[in-house]
Parts: structure tokens; sequence; C-alpha cells
């Protein structure tokens, strides 16, 4: 038993590493700053990704439901349209907003680098007003995210997996460590793809929007794979 756990774990953090988990996750946290604001949202994709399974999973495993594979392929061309739209966004907003950064200080707090946006402003920028505020972070969308993902795809297996356990428990344990090395290896990755947004964002900012949009067009482009093999298969 718990040598099987340990491989769900570890296939766990593989199925994050997959091309549109890691496409998606950096999209939607391009616009960030905040290596904890990332990372945060890493960690919500694997919450919404692991909370589906064990819904899904639990229900294969106790009433012994299955998804039917054209409901699967379904699931995965909606995943490749949330991609598009995910990337398309990406560089819909750097065109938008016409952002730039900038060294400065709230009050008597320590100075920092900070995102900003002279979007519809015709002034010259030296002229334009640089007080804004530090908004929370949504975290519906990276939830939300994870949701799909772990509906559609190469989740669906873990489905099955589960279900082909000795006992119920051992199917939703399996599950839960599937979902727990999910959420650790995209963790990782989120810090790792921190890194690069962080140090551009300090220091330069035409790398950064080179990054964003970098992000932008890839996500794009594995959104319209999934699209066009899925669209094969209907």
């Amino acid at each position: 038993m718990s040598a099987i756990l340990a491989l769900g774990f570890a296939i766990g953090m593989q199925h994050a590493l997959e091309a549109d988990h890691v496409a998606a996750v950096s999209s939607l946290v391009s616009g960030d700053r905040s290596m904890k604001s990332m990372v945060s949202h890493g960690a919500l994709w694997g919450a919404g990704h692991t909370l589906i399974l064990m819904v899904v999973g639990g229900a294969a495993v106790l009433l012994g439901l299955s998804l039917h594979p054209s409901f699967s392929n379904g699931l995965e061309f909606c995943v490749g349209l949330m991609l598009v739209m995910l990337g398309s966004h990406v560089l819909y907003r750097l065109w938008r907003d016409r952002v730039h950064f900038h060294r400065h200080r709230h009050g008597d707090r320590p100075p920092h680098f900070h995102a900003h946006s002279h979007k519809g402003e015709r002034a010259a920028h030296h002229r334009s007003g640089h007080h804004h505020e530090h908004p929370d972070r949504s975290w519906i969308r990276p939830l939300v995210v994870g949701v799909m993902h772990g509906l559609a795809g190469t989740a669906a297996v873990v489905v099955l997996t589960a279900a082909a356990q000795t006992t119920p428990t051992m199917g939703l344990a399996y599950i839960g460590v599937f979902g727990a090395g999910s959420i650790a290896g995209m963790v990782a990755v989120t810090a790792l793809i921190a890194v690069p947004m962080s140090l551009t964002a300090s220091a330069l900012t035409r790398m950064n929007r080179v990054l964003q949009g970098a992000i932008g067009a890839i996500t794009i482009s594995i959104g319209g794979t999934i699209l066009v093999r899925t669209s094969v298969l209907f």
C-alpha cells in the first residue's frame, strides 16, 4: 500500500508538469509581480484539480461510475479553448494596458517596483499620475482552471486506477496522494516561473513584456493543438 501511494504522489507531481497545465498557470500568473502571489496561484490550481478528482474519483470508487470517452474528449476540447482564451487575454492585456514598471514607495514604506498601466491616458508619460492601489488578487480563476484540468485529459486515468484498487479506502487514498503530488508539482513549477518574471519586472520592463508575450503565444499554440486533436475525434 505504501509503495502504491508513493507512486501515486510521484505520478501526481509528473502530471502537474504536462505542457497544458504549465501553460495555463503561466498565463494566470504572468500579470503578477509577487512570488508569493504566483506560488499561491499555482497552489490554487492544484487545489481545484484535486477537489474535482476527489468528487469524480469518489463517485467512481464508491458507485462504480466511469467517464464516457466522448464526454472526456469534450472536456479536453474545452480545456484547449480555455488555453486559447487565457493566452489571448495575456496578449490583449499587454496591448491594452501599456504596462511598464516604476520604482516608488507608499508613504514611509520601503520602495518597490510595481506594474503600472496608462490605459486610456493621452497625456505625456511624465505628466501622468502614478498613484494607485494594490488590489487583492483573485483566487477564483486558478481554482476554476484547475477544476477544468482535473476533469479532462489524463486525469481520467487516475479515476480508473483508483477504481481498480482493492478497497474503496485504498482508491480514495490513491486519489488523495495523487492530488497532493499535483499540488506540490505545480507549486514547484510556479516558483520556477516566478523567478524570471520577478527579476525582469524589477529591472527590465521590455524583457518582462517579451516573456509575457511568449507565454501568451505558447499558451495559444498548445490550446490550438488540443482543439485540433480533439475536434478530429468528434
